[in-house]
C-alpha cells in the first residue's frame, strides 16, 4: 500500500499538530514496514527530516508555503494536479484546508478543531472559513478527528460525515528521568521561585490568559501571593496580556517566557506547583497529557473535551467566570490530599495517550476503510 501525506501545513513552529504527526506517523512508518510513505513538504521546512533514516518513506518538494492561504491556494492550484496524476496511492491525508482531494484511493482529512467559525474571528473570516470546511467535508472520504467532542462539533455543523476519532498522543518517555542538573540551570536561567503554577499556549484569545491573570489579582487581594509563569509564543494577544499585568500591578508576580525549548518546555512542567489550563476553546489539550506525564497536579476549565480527556475526575473551573478559576486554585494548592489524588489519576491515565496505541488505532482504521 502506498500512502501520501500532505504535509505542507507544518514547519518549525511548535504547535500540537506538529507534535501529533511527528510521533504519530513516526510510529506507523516504524510499524507498517511493507506500507510505502510519501510526504509533500513546504518550500520553508524540511519536513521529510523528521522521519530521517526510514527506508519506506520518500519525500517530495513542493513549492508551497506553510503558511500564507492565498499565496498556498495559488501555488496549489498549480501544483497538485500534475503532482498526484500517477502516484496511485491507497490513502492520500490531509491536515489543512483547503482539502487537495487525490484522484486515486481515499482522501483523509484530519481536523483538530473548527476554531474558524468561533465569534472571536471577523465575520468574513468565518465565512471563508466556513466556505472551505463545508466542501472539504463533503470531498473527504472519511474525517480523523482528535476527540469525541470534536467529532461532535463537526457533526453539528455538516451531519453525516464518516469520522474516526483518534486522540492526540504523547511519548511519556520524554519527561522521564531528566536530569537534575536540567531542572536546576532551567531555574535559574529563568529565574523561577520554589514553587509557581504554570500555563502553557500560545498568545491568543481562546486560551484566556486575561482571565487567569484576573484571578491571580484576587488571589493577592485576598492573601493569597501565586507567582504563575506563562509559557507560549504570540499569535497576536501576547502585548494585550502585558498590559493587563502591567494594571493588574501584578509584574513581580508573573513572567511570560517565549521560544524555549522542548526541553526547558519540560522543565517547566516538572519544576512548576500546579498546572492550569483556562482555555475557552480547544479541539484537545495535549498540555494536559504533559502536565500528566510531569507528575503535576492541575486545575482545567470546564469545557467538554477537558473533561473527556479526564474523564470527570479532574478539578474544573468555569472558564468565563474569574472567582470560580480562583477558588479552584487555592483549593488544589491548599489541599495535599487533592494533589495527591490528581497526579496518582494522572500517572495511570496518560499512558492510554501513548503513539504506539494510536498508532495501532489508526493502522485499523486503515483496513477497515480499504
Amino acid at each position: 500500500m502506498k500512502i501520501g501525506l500532505n504535509a505542507t501545513c507544518f514547519n518549525y513552529r511548535p504547535s500540537g499538530a506538529r507534535q501529533r504527526f511527528v510521533g504519530l506517523y513516526g510510529e506507523l512508518v516504524r510499524h507498517l514496514h511493507d506500507v510505502e510513505f510519501v510526504i509533500y513538504e513546504p518550500v520553508d521546512c524540511r519536513v521529510g527530516s523528521w522521519f530521517d533514516g526510514a527506508p519506506n518513506v520518500s519525500v517530495k518538494h513542493t513549492p508551497l508555503p506553510s503558511e500564507g492561504r492565498v499565496r498556498k491556494f495559488i501555488c496549489g492550484c498549480r501544483y497538485w494536479d500534475s503532482a498526484l496524476q500517477y502516484e496511485g496511492f491507497g490513502f492520500f491525508e490531509g491536515f489543512n484546508l483547503p482539502l487537495v482531494k487525490a484522484p486515486t484511493g481515499r482522501t483523509l482529512l484530519t481536523i483538530h478543531d473548527i476554531r474558524g467559525l468561533n465569534s472571536e474571528y471577523g465575520t468574513l473570516e468565518r465565512a471563508i472559513f466556513k466556505k472551505f470546511l463545508g466542501k472539504a467535508l463533503r470531498t473527504a472520504d472519511h474525517v480523523v478527528t482528535v476527540s469525541e467532542t470534536m467529532k461532535k462539533e463537526i457533526l453539528s455543523f455538516y451531519s453525516g460525515v464518516p469520522i474516526s476519532v483518534i486522540y492526540n498522543g504523547l511519548d511519556v518517555r520524554e519527561f522521564d528521568g531528566i536530569p537534575e542538573t536540567e531542572l536546576l540551570a532551567a531555574r535559574r536561567k529563568f529565574a523561577l521561585p520554589e514553587e509557581f503554577i504554570l500555563a502553557v499556549g500560545h498568545f491568543e484569545r481562546r486560551k484566556n490568559y486575561l482571565s487567569l491573570i484576573d484571578a491571580i489579582a484576587l488571589l493577592r487581594d485576598r492573601g493569597r501571593s501565586c507567582f504563575l509563569l506563562i509559557v507560549g509564543n504570540d499569535s497576536g494577544l501576547k502585548k494585550e496580556v502585558e498590559r493587563r499585568i502591567v494594571s493588574a500591578n501584578l509584574a513581580g508576580q508573573i513572567k511570560i517566557l517565549c521560544g524555549l525549548s522542548d526541553l526547558e518546555v519540560r522543565c517547566a512542567y516538572n519544576l512548576c506547583s500546579l498546572f492550569v489550563f483556562p482555555s475557552a476553546y480547544e479541539g484537545f489539550g495535549i498540555p494536559i497529557l504533559e502536565a500528566m506525564a510531569a507528575s503535576r497536579p492541575m486545575v482545567l476549565s470546564d469545557i467538554p473535551v477537558f473533561r473527556e480527556i479526564t474523564q470527570d475526575r479532574g478539578v474544573y473551573f468555569l472558564h468565563q467566570d474569574v472567582e470560580s478559576m480562583a477558588f479552584a486554585i487555592e483549593n488544589v494548592l491548599s489541599s495535599r490530599s487533592e494533589r495527591a489524588r490528581l497526579i496518582e489519576y494522572g500517572n495511570a491515565r496518560v499512558h492510554a495517550f501513548s503513539f504506539r496505541n494510536l498508532a495501532a488505532q489508526m493502522e485499523c482504521m486503515y483496513r477497515s476503510l480499504r
